[in-house]
């Protein structure tokens, strides 16, 4: 049995030009997001990375210390005076 010549040339897939068209600019978009995405995930961690170092500070900031012991002065007698 012989397959007719004109059946033969049919091509199985074809991609026409706005097909092509259209994944070359969903492949676009699609870099566009992922490169998006990393920017954003990229500035959050430096975010919270400051939020963290701002409460540290403030931590320390806050933070009570002892005062120095009180200095023992010896006790004076006032002078009285009459005027």
């Amino acid at each position: 049995m012989q397959v007719p010549r004109s059946a033969r040339e049919v091509p199985v897939a074809k991609i026409t030009g706005q097909g092509l068209t259209s994944i070359a600019l969903l492949v676009a978009l699609l870099w566009t997001c992922v490169i998006g995405e990393r920017f954003i995930l990229r500035r959050a961690a430096d975010d919270a990375a400051q939020v963290m170092q701002a409460m540290r500070e403030l931590r320390l900031k806050n933070r009570q210390e002892p005062a120095g012991a009180p200095v023992h002065r010896p006790y004076r007698r006032p002078h009285a005076e009459m005027g």
